[in-house]
């Protein structure tokens, strides 16, 4: 097993990994099985929180509150606690995490919990999944060399697309089966698996940041604010992740631009349900065909463009077309953003390996951010001016931005071998 390791590490970066060798690392594997089984669990527990609240309730807006929930904490908490995967070894904060999740999802299946403590552990389990999920997205270059990260992230990021796809639908029909208390028992054993997943299949490692001093969280939290925003090429490659607040938009007025197409053929649940899927399913198709046929660099000079792409698209909806041309426009937007897997790549090896948790963490909170504030907007806006112009004015604001973002990204990238 040893011997083969150092034919990977001399891997040159120009060299096109494949999805075979990517899957036939160990590591990885127990990563990628434990996200999948992790997302099963959460859009089971999405809806049966759902039908749980509405049910306890009877109130759309504290159904809707709920829901909020699961966006709040990865905002406010997520910068201040992904530096924990920095401080401590990221593979004891991914274990921890999960067993404590495992506790707090148990608990809210217990029957005639109230709703207040329903509320704090939601809270409770989604700020917890931002330390997680920094500690898995700086383990994984380690996991990962060169092109094998990009094959890798592109494999997590259409199991994401998939799942989210498929999940809503059979959760509906797991919850109706089972019922919501169960299906909540369901999510906290996935945890669990996640956990065990992980003791198994990915080796122990010391802490990225080994400075004796141990700062305090807000200070480890303003030093990546530096790091990222100090930094021309990496505050331009976080505000290429955060583009997705344009082009994630349309989703949240899926069901008024549904009301508007909706014929006596198609009733607007099954019209909702294609928009929704739209752009995930442009998202695996993009993801696999960027990572799979376009090489390392190539990529890096594509960005720019698929970032254009993944928000032009959506100019059509001005136009008012029929459904056919609506899922198709959105379908090829989900495969322009398929640019996020270079931006990620990028992303990567501009950052220290010690701080990389932190950074990662600052991403994320910040695309949890753009995408709820564009969603808000986008829905004061429909309500006001209907869903066609919406969509199409994001889209075009989404190309201007793009365009900016690349030109500077062109010049960034020329300036470095003059540099050198």
């Amino acid at each position: 097993m040893r011997a083969r390791r150092p034919q990977g590490r001399h891997r040159r970066a120009e060299d096109q990994a494949t999805y075979r060798e990517v899957i036939a690392i160990r590591e990885f594997r127990a990563l990628w099985y434990g996200q999948g089984l992790s997302l099963i669990g959460d859009q089971l527990a999405q809806v049966a929180l759902a039908v749980l609240v509405y049910d306890r309730t009877r109130s759309p807006l504290a159904t809707a509150a709920v829901y909020a929930l699961t966006y709040l904490p990865s905002i406010v908490g997520g910068p201040l606690l992904a530096g924990l995967a920095d401080r401590f070894a990221r593979r004891g904060v991914m274990l921890t995490c999960d067993l404590i999740r495992a506790v707090l999802v148990g608990a809210m299946a217990v029957p005639g919990m109230p709703f207040w403590a329903l509320c704090a552990l939601v809270f409770l389990v989604v700020l917890l999944s931002a330390p997680f999920s920094a500690a898995r997205a700086a383990l994984l270059p380690e996991v990962l060399e060169g092109d094998r990260y990009v094959i890798g992230s592109a494999l997590q990021n259409m199991t994401n697309q998939a799942v989210q796809m498929l999940g809503f639908a059979a959760g509906g029909a797991a919850i109706a089966t089972m019922g919501p208390y169960r299906a909540l028992a369901l999510d906290a054993a996935t945890f669990l698996g996640s956990a065990l997943i992980l003791i198994s299949g990915v080796r122990r490692r010391p802490a990225a940041n080994r400075d004796s001093t141990k700062p305090s969280m807000w200070s480890m939290t303003m030093a990546g604010a530096r790091l990222v925003f100090g930094s021309r090429q990496l505050r331009t490659l976080i505000l290429f992740a955060w583009l997705c607040g344009f082009y994630i938009l349309p989703e949240g007025i899926a069901v008024p631009y549904a009301a508007k197409l909706a014929t006596g053929t198609l009733p607007v649940p099954v019209i909702t349900g294609l928009l929704m899927a739209a752009m995930p399913t442009g998202t695996v198709v993009g993801a696999f065909l960027f990572s799979r046929f376009v090489g390392p660099e190539r990529r890096m000079r594509l960005m720019g463009w698929m970032a254009m792409l993944s928000c032009a698209p959506l100019a059509v909806t001005a136009l008012r077309p029929p459904l056919a041309v609506v899922l198709a426009a959105w379908v090829l937007s989900g495969i322009g953003g398929a640019y996020q897997l270079a931006a990620n790549a990028a992303f990567v090896q501009h950052v220290p390996a010690e701080r990389r948790a932190q950074a990662f963490g600052l991403a994320q909170s910040g695309l949890m951010a753009v995408q709820g504030i564009g969603i808000l907007i986008g829905g004061f806006a429909a309500e006001r001016l209907g869903p066609e112009p919406v969509v199409a004015v994001a889209g075009v604001a989404g190309v201007i931005c793009a365009a900016v973002l690349a030109l500077i990204w062109t010049e960034s990238r020329e300036r470095v071998p003059a540099a050198a």
